[in-house]
């Protein structure tokens, strides 16, 4: 009996800490501001850190993926906001439709480019390598909103509430893009280089049905 009334109490408790996350435009926080709870990174975990509210990305390839509670960490359509600030020179990403790998690039899923300055001529907002954004839309040391809307084969990528992108997945993909597909799963941050650092805070989703 005692062990019935501790379950369910660990139950409500959990309901109420994901339920307190929720705004009433149906709205998750993934991120609370203070720690890396519900998220989880493989190698080079040091490349993330907590910097005065944010989460701080600067140090070697490294990917740091959302485990926790919300939706059960598996989003099929969905809105993803994130505030992000680049500095000079440095280049991240978000990972949509992933899932926790160990190390190295991920091998499924999309990435949203994070990138105002770096060599790589894809800019913020670009699908990467799928449609990608040529001008430089947004400047380093400033704050920008980073939104990705996915409803069933579509994708819509808006910066600072501007459409940048927008991506009808094709029945057939071409060869060696088999993890690159529209699917469902997780969100990962992106550690690029150790001479990159970005910044995010904010991080909020919205499944959708």
């Amino acid at each position: 009996m005692k062990r019935i009334l501790y379950v369910a109490s660990l139950m409500l408790v959990l309901t109420h800490a994901v339920s307190a996350q929720k705004t009433k435009k149906g709205w998750y926080s993934l991120f609370d501001g203070k720690s890396l709870e519900g998220w989880k990174v493989g190698e080079n975990a040091s490349t993330f850190s907590i910097e005065n509210g944010t989460i701080a990305v600067n140090g070697p390839v490294a990917h740091l993926f959302y485990v926790g509670p919300v939706n059960n960490h598996d989003f099929k359509n969905f809105e993803f906001k994130a505030r992000v600030m680049t500095t000079p020179g440095s280049n991240s990403g978000i990972y949509f439709h992933t899932q926790y790998q160990q190390a190295s690039w991920p091998d499924k899923g999309y990435e949203v480019q994070v990138n105002n300055s770096h060599t790589d001529w894809r800019r913020t907002g670009s699908l990467y390598g799928i449609q990608d954004v040529k001008d430089t839309l947004v400047k380093d040391n400033v704050w920008y909103t980073e939104h990705i809307i996915v409803k069933d084969k579509h994708v819509t990528i808006k910066i600072n509430d501007k459409t940048v992108v927008e991506y009808d997945e094709p029945a057939e993909l071409p060869k060696g893009r088999e993890g690159r597909r529209i699917s469902s799963g997780t969100f990962a941050l992106q550690g690029h280089d150790p001479k990159s650092k970005v910044y995010y805070k904010e991080i909020m989703v919205k499944p959708l049905p």
